[in-house]
């Protein structure tokens, strides 16, 4: 899919297997881990990383990226493609270690990304679920182009908590 897309401020590229020390640095934190899916471990080990490359080097077609700062891999982006009547679909996310926080990293990725995938694919909707206590990346979409579509009441159930989540979409 992606050789590699190089911003004015980081470059997407695949994972290589020599991302899993910086991967496990930026990951390993609770404020990221917060606001992502419990499939992200935290705390997240060296192990975890380890894992993570192995079944995203594999995958075909690759759908998960690095997002590289710096030469350091601090962050990941990527889409999970629909099946069936929704093979027209993909469900989209992404995290950035928090020393890149506030700098226009994700918003400059997310929109590239977004491009790319409607640019080089046969989807014509990219969907994302952010969880409604996380205002900065519900901003970070409305940058990209990504329409508020609703929120999902008690949704999710994260670090103990029920949370409300929000659908966010860009289309072809």
């Amino acid at each position: 899919m992606i050789d590699q897309l190089v911003l004015k401020k980081s470059t997407i590229r695949p994972w290589r297997l020599d991302d899993a020390d910086s991967l496990a640095r930026h990951a390993n934190n609770r404020k990221v881990w917060r606001a992502l899916r419990d499939v992200f471990p935290h705390p997240y080990t060296i192990q975890d990383a380890h894992e993570f490359l192995r079944r995203a080097i594999s995958e075909l077609p690759t759908t998960n990226f690095c997002i590289e700062v710096n030469g350091g891999a601090v962050g990941g982006i990527g889409i999970r493609l629909g099946q069936e009547v929704h093979r027209r679909t993909a469900e989209f996310g992404y995290w950035l270690g928090e020393d890149s926080w506030g700098r226009g990293i994700t918003t400059e990725a997310v929109g590239a990304f977004t491009d790319f995938c409607f640019d080089n694919s046969s989807l014509h909707r990219i969907y994302a679920e952010p969880f409604a206590n996380n205002p900065a990346s519900a901003r970070v979409l409305e940058k990209a182009g990504f329409m508020l579509e609703g929120r999902l009441k008690n949704n999710v159930v994260k670090d103990g908590k029920v949370l409300d989540s929000l659908i966010y979409a860009r289309t072809k």
